[in-house]
């Protein structure tokens, strides 16, 4: 194995999500993975249908992306933050979100450079840390009134002179943590002190259950010029398959960026650009209508699971479990979920340090309905005997 895979041991996710695949059990719940059978904007999918015929979408060309889905991701980062884009020259589209992220650190970084990131995070931004020559510097989530917060005493402590990106998301995968203005306040000060960069990975944003505003890094004063926005149609507009994300940044860096987007993947998937565009323009996103179904599964499955060590997200997709509070290894909590009780759940291993997200097992709220979760807590029940 070559060395810039040695600390890189995959997600889990791929392997509970074929095991589940090769058994073909209809009665599975898929807690697994991050999919969401909620539909995606109709003005999304009748873009795309339209493009499949045209020529223009079979072509490399323009290898930054459309215009026009240029125009509208950097209308929707100015929107949100406060600050004016310039299509053109701030933004470029990537082959997914964590394309954007991946592209984004290969030109932001040095090997052997630090980059702050929380602890649990999802394994695939850790993983592109380590693939773009970073070293993870893990800042502890903690528990606070059965809520996720962030530990601002040791991100104060992390700050030194080799720290050159921050790596931030909220809502963040696989917590669900959503980061309060102090918080936000802590992460853009840290960053100033430390002089580095934060790279947002804004894909969840609006999934929020808070009622909140949206809080962004780059609406924070001075902060414009070193923070980077990596968006896509993903999550908040249920486009998976379309594999479409966005980098919004200063100007200073964009051109490095848009060298490695070159290098790296070429271009976007053509016939995929016209639906994301559409997603992004369309007054009927249905963003709001999809959060609120998200959070009716959120509080089915805080409701069966009431008596358990379960911590709420304020957000996003998922949330996790303490199963060795209870006893149990996530590893083996899992495989009894999936042998006795016919759920499959991811165990949180090499998703940050193992006394921390390792402790945990992740249940992904957005691709299942309430229906069929009716009967969660007895299943539980029937594997771990709790």
């Amino acid at each position: 194995m070559v060395s810039r895979l040695a600390n890189i041991p995959g997600i889990g996710v791929d392997r509970m999500g074929n095991a589940a695949d090769a058994i073909a059990n209809p009665e599975m719940l898929r807690l697994e993975n991050l999919d969401t059978d909620i539909a995606p904007p109709k003005a999304a999918i009748d873009a795309t249908i339209a493009a499949i015929t045209r020529d223009d979408a079979n072509s490399y060309l323009p290898f930054l992306g459309t215009h026009d889905l240029r125009r509208a991701a950097a209308d929707r980062v100015s929107k949100t933050t406060g600050v004016a884009y310039d299509a053109d020259s701030q933004c470029i589209v990537s082959a997914g979100g964590l394309s954007g992220v991946l592209n984004s650190l290969l030109a932001l970084i040095e090997p052997g450079d630090e980059v702050i990131i929380t602890d649990p995070a999802y394994a695939g931004l850790l993983n592109r840390i380590h693939l773009s020559g970073g070293i993870p510097k893990l800042i502890p989530l903690t528990v606070t009134d059965n809520r996720w917060r962030l530990d601002l005493n040791a991100l104060e402590d992390a700050i030194n002179p080799k720290v050159k990106a921050i790596v931030t998301m909220s809502p963040s995968m696989p917590s669900g943590i959503v980061h309060t203005r102090e918080e936000w306040q802590a992460i853009v000060s840290a960053a100033e002190n430390a002089d580095a960069w934060i790279v947002h990975n804004a894909a969840m944003e609006r999934i929020l259950f808070t009622g909140e505003p949206v809080l962004h890094p780059a609406s924070f004063d001075g902060m414009a010029e070193r923070v980077i926005t990596v968006g896509s149609v993903s999550k908040e507009y249920r486009m998976i398959g379309w594999r479409v994300g966005w980098v919004v940044g200063p100007k200073k860096i964009m051109n490095d960026i848009g060298l490695v987007s070159l290098t790296n993947v070429v271009c976007q998937v053509g016939i995929a650009m016209p639906g994301a565009a559409a997603a992004l323009t369309t007054d009927d996103d249905g963003v709001a209508a999809a959060t609120a179904e998200w959070r009716a599964r959120r509080n089915h499955i805080l409701s069966e699971m009431k008596d358990l060590p379960v911590v709420i997200p304020d957000g996003g997709w998922s949330l996790l479990i303490d199963t060795v509070a209870m006893g149990l290894k996530p590893e083996d909590a899992s495989k009894k979920l999936f042998d006795d009780s016919a759920i499959a759940a991811t165990p949180m291993t090499d998703w940050g340090q193992e006394d921390r997200a390792g402790r945990y097992l992740r249940f992904v709220f957005a691709n299942e309905p309430v229906d069929r979760m009716s009967d969660l807590r007895e299943r539980i029940r029937k594997a771990w005997k709790a």
